[in-house]
């Protein structure tokens, strides 16, 4: 091979490299679109969840997930912004089955107004995970010491949702609303901390470890 086949093969093994990385870059900084919570009032706001069993689509079809709601429309995303020193009220829609919990202390409602979680209409402190349909998911930020927990849809029920993200109302699934009190701004990441993604190392690889599924950040700002 002749000196300029010699650089055009190195070139050529540059642009390779080049493209990797830039691949990389972006896949390691890409995020998740951020929705906006729905001002309600002076200093208040709400967010609009749910947990699907699947969610449907590509690229991870099986995997379990959130979706936000922005309008009308679901979002999959598990990235939100609400206002600082505010009341944020949550209404999450579960959907997904249930079952008793590894660590029995994540069955208790922590850090919201009042320390309780209202499921379907009742207020609780505590789920227990060993009766009726166990527990689905948990939503927890840890650095403002928020923990709720939303019980599991029946494994017998008559109308489990079995289609793609998002699962309309008219599937059975359980309503959980809670109510937390921000602070000052800053990120804060929030985690379902129900092991969930089967086949993985006790439950905490796949979605649970990815942005967008079972994590995701809440952004407090002024």
């Amino acid at each position: 091979m002749n000196r300029s086949g010699r650089i055009a093969v190195i070139l050529a093994a540059l642009v390779a490299v080049v493209a990797v990385v830039a691949a990389t870059l972006v896949y390691l900084v890409a995020y998740p679109p951020t929705v906006s919570a729905a001002t309600t009032g002076a200093a208040q706001a709400d967010v609009t969840l749910q947990t699907v069993p699947a969610y449907g689509l590509d690229p991870e079809q099986t995997w379990v997930s959130y979706l936000v709601k922005e309008g009308d429309a679901w979002v999959h995303t598990t990235m939100f912004q609400v206002p600082a020193h505010a009341l944020v009220r949550f209404t999450v829609y579960q959907f997904d089955t249930g079952g008793p919990l590894r660590n029995p202390f994540m069955n208790q409602v922590a850090g919201t107004v009042g320390g309780t979680e209202n499921i379907d209409g009742k207020d609780v402190s505590i789920v227990n995970a060993n009766e009726g349909d166990g527990v689905g998911h948990s939503f927890a930020i840890p650095a403002l010491g928020v923990s709720a927990v939303f019980p599991g849809v029946s494994a017998d029920a008559k109308n489990p949702c079995n289609v793609p993200a998002p699962c309309p109302l008219s599937f059975d699934h359980v309503t959980i609303t809670f109510t937390i009190q921000t602070g000052d701004p800053g990120t804060y990441v929030w985690q379902c901390f129900v092991p969930c993604g089967l086949g993985y190392p006790l439950g905490f690889g796949g979605p649970m470890s990815t942005l967008g599924y079972m994590n995701g950040f809440m952004k407090v700002m002024a």
